[in-house]
């Protein structure tokens, strides 16, 4: 059996569940009767906070990966710095135009190194996990 029930619904959602209804190719009734037992179920809320926990879940991996990645391209980073300031020796005055012009040259070939590397998907940590994988793969062989 079925009742029935006159709802008046500002003109907005009104639209709103016209849209879906055509969208979806199911009537407006259907919807509003799914919306309302979902919402007046007594594990909606459960439900609810469920999709919430695995979203959050999911941002939470995310931004832990993304942590990650930082600190490998900070620490990537420090050490080339270290690398470079403790192996290169100063030049002399003489030389500095000409080194200054063979860092643009090699600057610009770096940039254009990147710039592929971009293109073809290939990244620094990728490279570095791979490496890591092969290494730990080497060290505990499987029996």
């Amino acid at each position: 059996m079925r009742g029935k029930h006159t709802f008046r619904l500002p003109n907005e959602l009104a639209a709103r569940l016209d849209d879906y209804a055509t969208a979806k190719r199911v009537s407006r009734v259907q919807i509003v009767e799914t919306a309302l037992d979902s919402f007046l179920s007594p594990d909606g809320a459960d439900r609810l906070e469920a999709a919430l926990a695995r979203r959050l879940d999911r941002m939470t991996r995310a931004i832990e990966r993304l942590e990650r990645h930082s600190t490998i391209t900070n620490e990537t980073l420090a050490l080339f710095i270290r690398f470079w300031l403790t192996h290169t020796p100063p030049l002399p005055d003489t030389a500095q135009k000409a080194a200054q012009a063979k860092g643009r040259e090699r600057y610009e070939g770096f940039i254009e190194a990147i710039g592929r590397r971009l293109t073809h998907g290939t990244t620094l940590l990728d490279e570095i996990t791979r490496e890591i994988e092969a290494s730990a793969a080497a060290s505990h062989p499987k029996d």
